[in-house]
This record gives C-alpha cells, structure tokens and sequence, in this order.
C-alpha cells in the first residue's frame, strides 16, 4: 500500500493507492498532516505522481474532471451513490434529495447522506457538491472548511 501529499496554502490531502488504484483521500487544514495508520504504508511520489498532479491541478483551479484508476470498497448503495456523485458537473451543486432522486431511491436522502460521507476519495468523488434541501452548506467529512474551499474553487461561494 502507497501514499504521498499533496500539499496547499491552507492544509492539503494524503493519498492514499493500494494494487488496483486510489483507495483514499484524507484531506486535511492547516499543514496537521494525518499519516497512514498501518506499517505497510509506504511513501511513493513517483508511483502517486499521476494522482497527486491531478489533485494539484484541481487545487490550482485547472482540472474539473478526475481520470484516475479508482480502488471503491463498499456496499452496493454507496457504489451507486457514489457512481451518481461523479455526474454532479463541476462547478454546480445538488441537493441530497436531488441525489436520492438520481439513483431511483428518492425517500433515502439520510442513506444517500450516508453514503455521501462514507466516500474514500472526496474530491475525486465530488461529495462536496451535495448541499442541504435548503440551500445550506450541509456537512462535510473533511470539515466545512475545506467544503467551502473546494466549492470557491469551482466557483461556488457560501458565506
């Protein structure tokens, strides 16, 4: 198992790579670096390079699209809301009852939310793009923080 970092003016993302592709992404505030919890971790820029360059390209504002080999360990659900989730376009953002809807489920909004802050690759997986029915900011694995980072990025602002 892999990882590297990629590093921001306001914190940053571990990335974490097992044999088939990206397993995760931890992102985190203020340069407080998590580190993979397991011996068999090992640092490699050169066999992350592909996946930390996307990310700083998305970070920079120049990528709107992810093309990387993706490791997804999950239920049938979360697969298929995370599969829904790569449909949210850049720059826009959806409800989790517009979310439930799109996967034929539309009274499992709290599972879809669920599901949604069980995903191991955010920003990859746009679950930042999942706001409340109200127009709220909603929650965030990562913190609202870096949701609201990850949404100015695209253009989306929340006070």
């Amino acid at each position: 198992m892999l990882y590297d970092n990629v590093e921001t003016e306001w914190g940053g993302a571990l990335v974490l790579m097992d044999e088939v592709g990206v397993s995760g992404i931890k992102l985190y505030e203020d340069k407080d670096i998590p580190m993979p919890l397991f011996d068999r971790w090992r640092r490699s820029p050169s066999d992350l390079r592909e996946a930390v360059g996307q990310l700083r390209a998305y970070f920079a504002g120049e990528l709107r699209n992810f093309d990387l080999p993706l490791s997804l360990k999950g239920t049938d659900f979360q697969l298929k809301v995370w599969n829904a989730l790569k449909a949210i376009p850049y720059g826009t953002t959806v409800s989790y009852s517009q979310l439930a809807a799109a996967i034929d489920k539309p009274k499992a909004c709290r599972a879809v939310g669920g599901a949604n802050g069980r995903n191991p690759v955010p920003v990859a997986i746009p679950c930042h793009r999942v706001i409340g029915a109200d127009g709220s900011l909603g929650g965030y694995s990562g913190g609202l923080g870096i949701k609201r980072r990850l949404l100015a990025i695209e253009g989306v602002y929340f006070d």
